[in-house]
C-alpha cells in the first residue's frame, strides 16, 4: 500500500503566512499571466490554501482546484464565499474526474515531485491530457537537482522566521537527507512556534521526487503528449547550466 504524505493540520495552519512570503515573487505573475491568457476552463492541481487560485479568480477566471490534503481545503474552504465552494474538491492529479475539459491545467510549486512512482507519474499526465480540450496547456514546475545539495543534504536549516500575530513567531528549520539511487530527496520540515506561553512544535517528513531535463524529456515522450517545451525559469527563458527550474509546458494537439 503506497504512502500518501499529506499536510498535518498546523503546516496547513500556518502555509500562508510562509508562502506568500517565500513564493509569491518566485511564480505568482507567471502563472496568473497563464491563466488570465488562457480564457476558458482553468484547473489548479494541488490548490492548498488558494495561494494563486484567489488571484485567479479575483481576475474572473473560471478556475477550479483540486488538492488531496484534507487539512489544506479546510484552510481553503473557510475563505471561499458559499456561491465558489463547488469549484474546490479533494481529488488527486492521478484519478480526478470531471464532466467538462479544461483550457488550462497547471500544478505549480513541486506538486508533480510528490509524484514518486513512475506509473503514478504516467497514469497523471495521461489523466491530465485526457481532462484538455484540444491545444489546452498543462504546465507544471520541479525544480533542477543542486547536485551538492544531493550529495551532502542541509542540516537544520532556517529558511523562516515571522511573527504569526503580534508578539508570536513561528520558524520553520528544514533538514534533508538524499535517497540518489531511488531520486528522492527526504524532506523532515520542523515548526517551531509559541503559544499561549507555551513552547509548540510540529515535524513533517516528506519525499520529493528529483528529476533530470531528459528523463523528463523521456517521461513525457512516453505519455499521451506529443508536444512540449521546458523552459530554465518563470521568464521563459530557456534552459541552461544556470537554470534552477524547469517551467514545463505541454500542449494537447
Amino acid at each position: 500500500m503506497k504512502t500518501t504524505y499529506l499536510y498535518p493540520e498546523n503546516f496547513a495552519r500556518f502555509y500562508d503566512l510562509i508562502y506568500h512570503r517565500m513564493r509569491d515573487s518566485v511564480d505568482n505573475l507567471f502563472f496568473l499571466n497563464r491563466i488570465n491568457e488562457t480564457g476558458g476552463k482553468v484547473l489548479e492541481v494541488g490548490v492548498g490554501t488558494g495561494r494563486l487560485f484567489f488571484g485567479a479568480l479575483n481576475q474572473g477566471a473560471d478556475v477550479y482546484g483540486i488538492d488531496i490534503s484534507p487539512n489544506m481545503l479546510e484552510v481553503l474552504r473557510k475563505k471561499l464565499t458559499a456561491d465558489k465552494q463547488y469549484r474546490v474538491s479533494l481529488q488527486n492529479i492521478i484519478d480526478f474526474k470531471f464532466d467538462f475539459k479544461f483550457d488550462l491545467i497547471i500544478a505549480p510549486f513541486r506538486v508533480f515531485m510528490h509524484l514518486i512512482d513512475k506509473n503514478d507519474q504516467i497514469r497523471a499526465l495521461n489523466n491530465v491530457f485526457s481532462h484538455l480540450n484540444n491545444n489546452g496547456n498543462f504546465i507544471f514546475d520541479v525544480f533542477v537537482p543542486d547536485l551538492g545539495q544531493l550529495i551532502h543534504g542541509i542540516k537544520n536549516q532556517v529558511d523562516f522566521e515571522d511573527e504569526y500575530e503580534p508578539g508570536k513567531k513561528v520558524k520553520r528549520i528544514v533538514s534533508t537527507t538524499p535517497d540518489l539511487m531511488n531520486q528522492i530527496i527526504n524532506i523532515r520540515f520542523r515548526l517551531e512556534w509559541n503559544e499561549n506561553n507555551i513552547s509548540k512544535y510540529d515535524v513533517w517528513d516528506v519525499p520529493l521526487r528529483y528529476f533530470f531535463r531528459y528523463e523528463l524529456e523521456h517521461l513525457i515522450e512516453r505519455s499521451e503528449f506529443k508536444k512540449y517545451k521546458i523552459l530554465g525559469d518563470y521568464q521563459g527563458s530557456e534552459l541552461s547550466n544556470a537554470s534552477r527550474e524547469f517551467v514545463i509546458n505541454c500542449q494537447k494537439d
